[in-house]
């Protein structure tokens, strides 16, 4: 069996039946097509768009922090690639694709979706809070597509964990998803990263990773926070705060 980790080594950032059928809602809302018309004049590339703000970048993702203020709206804007989207906290927006009827969506905290890429959007948000994601574009996508990667050892499933669970979600573009929920003193067995990976967490963390050869180190972490972290390690982590830790793990080969 294949566990996911937090690592710290790089500078920082369950679901049930029902959830899953929401996250394929979603990835259709989001998606719906490809734009009926082209890039319009009012369209800004994602990086010019003023609610999202670039958190890190390398060869493999792009990411980004995204806050809407109630009743407000982002520009048009265009996703190239296809991306991963975190809420950070439960909302409600519409999303209006180029070409399509916007669509009201309510998020979850922590719900998670793929959307294909090649479109553009604008999202108003209808709550009286702030909506908040994690927008994670998958620079790959095109090379996997053409020469897909190694599949996975494991691509969907619930492991209980010692006072928690991970739930594999999905496996898109090569890069498999998954959520990662531990109680108080809960712990992720060990396990080894022979590759990459990239985390968001969901809620605040106090975490203690045991790696081997290196011995115990601690991290905290705000909700929106995200780390990449090389592979090439063995080690265990526990949650060591007094409330229930919630993270997202997004792995590569």
């Amino acid at each position: 069996m294949r566990f996911l980790c937090v690592g710290y080594n790089a500078a920082m950032i369950a679901p049930s039946l029902a959830v899953r059928t929401r996250i394929a809602s979603l990835a259709v809302l989001l998606s719906l097509a490809l734009p009926l018309f082209g890039q319009g004049a009012s369209e800004v590339e994602i990086t010019a768009e003023p609610s999202h703000r670039l958190i890190l970048q390398n060869d493999d993702v792009r990411v980004f922090y995204v806050e809407v203020a109630p009743g407000s709206a982002t520009l048009t804007h265009r996703h190239h690639h296809d991306y991963v989207l975190v809420s950070l906290g439960a909302s409600d927006i519409t999303n209006a694709v180029v070409g399509k009827p916007p669509a009201e969506l309510k998020l979850q905290d922590g719900e998670t979706t793929f959307v294909p890429g090649n479109s553009s959007h604008k999202v108003r948000n209808l709550a009286k809070t702030p909506f908040r994601n994690v927008t994670i574009e998958l620079m790959q996508d095109e090379k996997a597509r053409n020469s897909p990667p190694a599949k996975w050892d494991e691509e969907r499933g619930l492991h209980v964990l010692e006072g928690g669970t991970q739930d594999i979600m999905f496996v898109r573009d090569g890069v498999r998803v998954s959520e990662v929920d531990l109680q108080p003193g809960g712990m992720i067995p060990q396990h080894h990263h022979g590759g990459p990976h990239l985390v968001v967490a969901v809620s605040d963390l106090d975490l203690r990773s045991d790696v081997v050869g290196k011995g115990p180190s601690e991290k905290r972490l705000k909700a929106g926070e995200v780390t990449w972290v090389p592979g090439g390690f063995t080690h265990t982590v526990m949650n060591m705060g007094k409330t229930q830790a919630k993270f997202i793990t997004l792995e590569f080969h």
